[in-house]
């Protein structure tokens, strides 16, 4: 029945998931995973992953909006120079270290946001390290739930811990140590 309602309504169904998608990241629900793995059942490999990424991203930064207004303040004051000095490292390098730990899907997504906003990184090197590198985990995510409904057609039980495998985990740290390059040759 879902994939017939999707079928009769082929703008307002992307459309809605991609603001479900963003309703559950800005209100910080831990299942982005298996939202993920249902947009790729839903929609596809391609369609599902570029929905998700746009509204994970629209999700991350309306929350990284809100935590920034509430919280940088009283932050600032109660963290006084330690703070300082993570705000100029941000300020430096904010875009490639969000980028590498947003290419490992192993940190939580909503503690990263709420992290990045009280800790002052600016928005647009914020949202574009996001927007990039959420890509890789959530199209490997979205092409899992695209086979699931082979492998249920097939009588079989999905098995969802393939995702934390070395064949995927390794090419996902090796992005993240790649994007960590840049701070390093800079330090060196």
């Amino acid at each position: 029945r879902l994939a017939g309602w999707i079928a009769r309504h082929p703008v307002a169904a992307p459309a809605l998931f991609a603001a479900i998608y963003a309703a559950a990241t800005a209100l910080c629900l831990p299942e982005a995973a298996v939202l993920t793995v249902a947009g790729g059942l839903l929609f596809g490999t391609w369609l599902g992953g570029v929905l998700v990424v746009l509204g994970a991203t629209a999700g991350a930064v309306l929350l990284f909006v809100a935590a920034r207004s509430t919280f940088a303040a009283t932050m600032k004051a109660r963290a006084g120079p330690r703070l300082d000095r993570l705000r100029t490292e941000l300020h430096r390098n904010g875009f490639l270290y969000l980028l590498a730990i947003r290419l490992v899907p192993i940190f939580p997504f909503w503690l990263v946001n709420l992290a990045a906003a009280v800790a002052g990184m600016r928005l647009l090197p914020y949202a574009a390290a996001t927007f990039l590198g959420i890509i890789p985990a959530t199209f490997v995510y979205a092409s899992i739930g695209a086979g699931i409904g082979d492998v249920l057609a097939a009588g079989h039980r999905p098995d969802l811990t393939v995702v934390f495998s070395p064949a995927i985990l390794g090419p996902l740290l090796a992005l993240a140590a790649l994007a960590l390059l840049p701070i390093a040759w800079q330090r060196w």
